[in-house]
C-alpha cells in the first residue's frame, strides 16, 4: 500500500503539490487567526474538578460571576515628586480610575483578517481601588481586560490602555506603573521582539547551511524548509480545527512547541528522504526522476511511517492523563506528526520527482562517488571494538544519570525579564508591601444545595479569626456574600512570594485544614489562588508521571516489535532509549537545579522530556536498525552489516539531529524558564540520541549480538536487491538492475573501505567530513 501511494503521488506530482500548496495556505491563515481562541490562558483551569482549587474555581464562576478570561493588571499610583498619597490625592485617583474605566478601548485590525475570523477584544476595562502602601506612597488600582492574555491582539489593547491612562494622570501630576499578567506579557513581548526575530533567522540559517554542506545544492537547502512551512501552517491550522470542533483547550506554550517540533522531524524526514534520492541518481542517472522519487519514497517510508507512529503513539498515552495541560499536548501534538507523515509521503515525494537532477544542482555529487570519510571509519571502528564502545557509550549515559539524584520540581510562573517596566514596578510593590499582595488568595464557602443552608456574616467570624491565626497569612479581608447568600467569598493575603514553595506548603498544610475545620455548619469551603493551584498541580503531575511512563514506553516497544519482527532488538532499543532518558535528565538537573542554582527544574520537564527525547530520538534508532536489518540481509558477517549501515546513515542522522535540536535550542530564548529548560535539556537529549545512541551505542550492541539480535525471526540472506527490513526480499525494480549488479559486485570486498558502495554508499564518506 505504501508503495501504492508513492506511486500514485509521483505520477501526479504537480496536482499533489497544488493541493499542498492551496490547503497549506488556507489553514495556515485560519489556524494564526483562530489560535489564541482555542487556548486556556489559567492554568488551574487546566485542573481536573475533583482538586480542591478546581472546585473553588467553579464556585467563584457560579455564585460570584468571575469570567475565566479577565486579565487583573495592578496600576501603581504615585506623586511624581515622591511625595505621599494625601486624601485628596487618592479622591483625584479614584475619579481618574472612574473615568479609565468609562473610555471604551477599541481594538484595531492593521493586517486587515476577515472578519469572521477576528476575535474583536474591544472593551471597556474594569477599574477598582485595590489597596494603598503603608507608608502612603502609591496608591494600587486594579485594573481588567476581558480575553486571552496570550492573544497579541489583546496586548495591543492593553498598550492602548495603560498609554491613555498614562497621559491622563500625568495632567494630575502622577505617575504610573503596571505589573502582573497582562502587563508582564506585553512587556516582555517587546523586550523580546527583536531577539526572537534573531533567533528565528538564526535558526533557519542554521538549516539552510547544514543542507548546503550535505548537498552542495541551492534547491536541496531552500526547497525542504519552505516545504515544512506549508506543511507546518496546515497542521497548525488542522490542530485549531480540531480544538474547536471536539472542545477542548490549549495550553499557551502548544503553539511554539508545534512549530518547533514540525520544524524539526519535517527537516529531519525530508532529509532521510534527499539522501536516499540521492544515492539512487548516482546509482542510475539514466533513470526517470519518477521512477526514482517512488522507489526513494517506498524505501525510506517504512521507516519514518513507523518513526512517525512512535511519535503519534508516545504523546497519545498523554490523553490519559489527569492534568489538562498534558491531556491536550499529546493530541494537539500527535495531529501535528500525522500531518507531517502524510506530507513526507505525498508532498516530498511530488516535490523530489519534479525537481529531479535539479535538486543537487550545482553540485557534482552524482557524477563521482566521493571519498570514505568519517562515518565510514565510524562504522569499521564500531564493528572492530564494539565492546570498548558500548563500555563508554554506557558509562557516559550512567555518569550523566546521576545527576538526576535528588532533583526537584520547581512550580514558579515567573515568566518575564527582570527589567521590564512591569518587573521594575513589582519590585517597587514589593518593598512596601507583603509578597502575595498582588496575587490575594480566596476562600469560598458554599451552603449545601439540598439543605437550603444561607450564609451570614456572623457564621463567617470564627473562619477568619482562625484564618488570621494562621502563620504566613498576612491581610484577610472581610468576606464578601452573593446576592442568594449561599456562597462567601474571602480573600487573605500571604506574608511570602506566592510562587515559592513556602507559600504551597502554608496554603496546603496549615490554611486548608484550618478552613475545612471552621466552615460554618451546613457549608463546604474550598482555597484558591496562585499557590493553592500549583500546590494541586504537583499533586496531580506526581500522579501522571506513574502512568503516563509506562504506557508511553510500552506502546513504543509494540511498534518496534512490529517493525522489527523481533524481541531482543525492542529489548535492545528500549534499554538504550531508557539510558538515553535518564542520561538526559540527569543533565538538565546538574545544569538548572546545581549549577544554576533554580529551586528546581519545572515540574512539566521529566513528563514532557521523556516524550519528546524518547519519541523524536527514536527516529534515529528506527533509521539505523532498519538498515542494519537491511545489511544482515545480504552477504557478509554481522559485523560487516553494521559498517556499511553505520556508513550509509550516520550522515543523515547527524546532519537531521544537529537540526531537531538547532530547533530545539531556539527555544533557550524565550522569557519563561520553563520554556528555557525544555528547549536546551530536549536539544541535549536529541544530540545524545543523534551522536552516541543511534551511530554508536545501538550498533555496538547488534556487532556484539550479531544475528541473534533479531531473535526469535531470522535475517534474510538474500544476495541482490534491498532488503525490506521485515525478514523477507523486496525485488529491484528493472530501471534499478545495474545498482544491483553493482552493489552486488561491492558486497564481496575485502576491506570495510571498499565493500560498501551503493545502495547507500554514495552518499555518505564525506558528508560528516564536509
Amino acid at each position: 500500500m505504501l508503495r501504492s501511494l508513492t506511486a500514485c503521488t509521483t505520477r501526479h506530482s504537480w496536482k499533489f503539490i497544488l493541493l499542498w500548496s492551496v490547503v497549506g495556505m488556507v489553514l495556515t491563515i485560519f489556524g494564526q487567526s483562530k489560535m489564541y481562541s482555542v487556548t486556556e490562558p489559567d492554568v488551574g483551569n487546566f485542573l481536573p474538578k475533583s482538586y480542591d482549587s478546581a472546585a473553588a474555581l467553579k464556585i467563584a464562576e457560579d455564585k460570584f460571576g468571575a469570567k475565566p478570561d479577565g486579565n487583573a493588571v495592578t496600576m501603581l499610583v504615585a506623586r511624581e515628586d515622591g511625595r505621599k498619597i494625601a486624601a485628596a490625592d487618592s479622591a483625584r485617583i479614584d475619579k481618574i480610575a472612574a473615568g479609565l474605566g468609562k473610555h471604551r478601548l477599541k481594538m484595531e485590525n492593521p493586517e486587515d483578517t476577515p472578519s469572521f475570523l477576528l476575535t474583536d477584544h474591544s472593551q471597556r476595562p474594569v477599574l477598582r481601588p485595590l489597596a494603598d502602601a503603608p507608608d502612603k506612597s502609591f496608591r494600587l488600582v486594579s485594573v481588567s481586560l476581558k480575553g486571552n492574555q496570550n492573544d497579541p491582539a489583546l496586548q495591543d489593547v492593553f498598550r492602548d490602555f495603560r498609554e491613555h491612562a498614562e497621559k491622563e494622570f500625568d495632567r494630575a501630576e502622577l505617575r504610573t506603573g503596571f505589573t502582573g499578567g497582562l502587563a508582564d506579557l506585553a512587556d516582555t513581548a517587546d523586550d523580546q521582539e527583536d531577539t526572537e526575530m534573531l533567533v528565528g533567522i538564526l535558526t533557519m540559517g542554521l538549516i539552510v547551511l547544514l543542507n548546503v554542506l550535505a548537498f552542495r545544492s541551492v534547491l536541496a537547502a531552500l526547497l525542504p524548509l519552505l516545504a515544512v512551512t506549508i506543511i507546518g501552517g496546515a497542521a497548525t491550522g488542522a490542530v485549531v480545527g480540531a480544538a474547536m470542533l471536539f472542545d477542548f483547550k490549549l495550553d499557551p506554550s502548544t503553539p511554539s512547541l508545534i512549530t518547533v517540533v514540525l520544524l524539526g522531524i519535517g527537516i529531519d524526514y525530508f532529509l532521510f528522504l534527499l539522501f536516499r534520492f540521492r544515492e539512487l541518481l548516482r546509482a542510475d542517472p539514466a533513470a526517470r526522476p519518477r521512477d526514482v522519487a517512488a522507489e526513494c519514497a517506498g524505501r525510506v517510508g517504512a521507516a519514518i511511517a513507523s518513526a512517525a507512529l512512535t511519535i503519534v503513539a508516545a504523546f497519545a498515552t498523554l490523553g490519559i492523563a489527569s492534568f489538562g495541560q498534558f491531556k491536550v499536548l499529546g493530541p494537539a501534538i500527535a495531529v501535528c506528526v500525522l500531518v507531517m507523515l502524510v506530507a513526507s509521503l505525498t508532498f516530498m515525494p511530488a516535490l523530489l520527482a519534479v525537481s529531479g537532477h535539479k535538486m543537487f544542482w550545482p553540485s557534482r555529487s552524482l557524477r563521482k562517488e566521493p571519498r570514505p570519510g568519517l562515518s565510514a571509519r565510524l562504522g569499521e571502528r564500531v564493528a572492530r571494538r564494539p565492546f570498548l564502545f558500548v563500555a563508554a557509550s554506557v558509562g557516559l549515559l550512567v555518569a550523566l544519570s546521576a545527576g538526576a539524584l535528588g532533583m526537584k520540581m520547581d512550580y514558579g510562573t515567573d515568566s518575564g525579564p527582570d527589567d521590564t517596566p512591569a518587573a521594575v514596578t513589582a519590585k517597587e510593590i514589593s518593598k512596601a508591601l507583603p509578597g502575595g499582595v498582588d496575587s490575594p488568595h480566596t476562600v469560598y464557602v458554599t451552603a449545601d444545595g439540598t439543605k437550603k443552608v444561607t450564609i451570614d456574616r456572623a457564621g463567617l467570624e470564627g473562619l477568619t479569626k482562625d484564618l488570621k491565626a494562621v502563620k504566613g497569612v498576612g491581610r484577610v479581608a472581610p468576606p464578601v456574600l452573593n446576592k442568594e447568600h449561599t456562597a462567601a467569598k474571602v480573600d487573605f493575603y500571604l506574608d511570602v512570594d506566592v510562587q515559592s514553595q513556602q507559600a504551597r506548603d502554608i496554603v496546603s498544610d496549615e490554611v486548608r485544614p484550618v478552613v475545612s475545620k471552621a466552615a460554618p455548619p451546613g457549608t463546604e469551603a474550598h482555597v484558591s489562588g496562585q499557590a493553592a493551584i500549583f500546590s494541586d498541580i504537583s499533586e496531580a503531575v506526581s500522579k501522571d508521571l506513574k502512568v503516563v511512563f509506562p504506557v508511553a514506553a510500552a506502546l513504543i516497544a509494540l511498534i518496534l516489535i512490529a517493525l522489527l519482527r523481533s524481541l531482543l532488538a525492542p529489548l535492545v532499543l528500549m534499554l538504550a532509549i531508557g539510558l538515553g532518558f535518564t542520561a538526559t535528565l540527569g543533565s538538565g538537573v546538574l545544569v538548572f537545579q546545581h549549577l544554576l542554582d533554580r529551586p528546581g527544574v519545572s515540574f512539566t520537564l521529566p513528563l514532557v522530556l521523556f516524550l519528546f527525547v524518547v519519541a523524536l530520538g527514536t527516529d534515529y534508532n528506527i533509521l539505523i536498525s532498519d538498515r542494519i536489518r537491511e545489511e544482515m540481509g545480504r552477504p557478509g558477517s554481522a559485523r560487516q552489516a553494521v559498517a556499511a549501515a553505520v556508513r550509509h546513515t550516520a550522515p543523515a542522522i547527524v546532519t537531521a539531529g544537529v537540526v531537531l535540536a538547532g530547533s530545539f535550542a531556539s527555544l533557550a530564548v524565550n522569557p519563561s524558564p520553563a520554556t528555557q529548560e525544555i528547549g536546551l535539556v530536549t536539544a541535549f537529549g536529541i544530540g545524545l540520541s543523534s551522536l552516541v545512541l543511534s551511530i554508536v551505542l545501538v550498533p555496538a550492541v547488534v556487532a556484539m549480538l550479531g544475528r541473534a539480535t533479531w531473535w526469535p525471526s531470522r535475517s534474510g540472506r538474500g544476495s541482490g536487491g534491498a532488503h525490506g527490513g521485515h525478514g523477507h526480499q523486496v525485488p529491484v525494480p528493472a530501471q534499478f538492475g545495474a545498482y544491483a549488479g553493482t552493489y552486488q559486485r561491492q558486497e564481496h570486498g575485502s576491506s570495510y573501505g571498499s565493500q560498501y558502495g551503493p545502495p547507500y554508499g554514495s552518499d555518505h564518506g564525506s558528508e560528516l567530513r564536509r
